[in-house]
């Protein structure tokens, strides 16, 4: 059963107790990115294997995304900004122990390239705390393989 979190908002991702940050760096320009990650929400499982179904809502100031495991998030845009930034907080989740979540994608231009950090910015009870802070690991693998999938496909040759 999904539960209402806390409403928090963009500066969460600098206070939260829980912030875990990671950074790659792809070959496909920012535009492209960002377009690929608040433009084209229903391919995210394509290359987040993490991610099993993303849904925009609301005419696309919200997302429905599903997990592998069976987590679901009813999600609020916080932050759309071209090029740059896309952040997303969570309203609603079936994820036991979560009080509180952002997600913030920013995106730099490196050459002809981007960097791309998310920062995962959470609240919850001690279990969750402590389960997130094993799961630290396999999380940044998760990004850093999305990432390396996201740049073959945005840099692929058109067929």
């Amino acid at each position: 059963m999904a539960r209402r979190l806390r409403t928090v908002g963009l500066e969460f991702t600098d206070s939260a107790p829980i912030r875990l940050v990671f950074a790659a760096e792809v070959s496909a320009p920012p535009d492209a990115v960002y377009r690929a990650l608040a433009e084209d929400v229903a391919s995210w499982p394509s290359w987040f294997t993490a991610v099993t179904r993303a849904t925009p809502t609301d005419g696309g100031a919200g997302r429905e995304v599903r997990l592998r495991g069976g987590i679901r998030f009813r999600e609020t845009i916080v932050a759309a900004e071209p090029g740059e930034r896309y952040a997303y907080r969570v309203d609603e989740s079936n994820a036991p122990g979560l009080r509180a979540l952002v997600e913030e994608w920013r995106l730099t231009a490196d050459g002809a390239g981007t960097r791309v950090q998310w920062t995962f910015a959470a609240d919850g009870t001690g279990p969750f705390r402590s389960v997130l802070g094993l799961a630290r690991l396999g999380m940044g693998r998760s990004f850093r393989d999305a990432v390396r999938r996201l740049d073959g496909r945005l840099t692929a040759p058109a067929a």
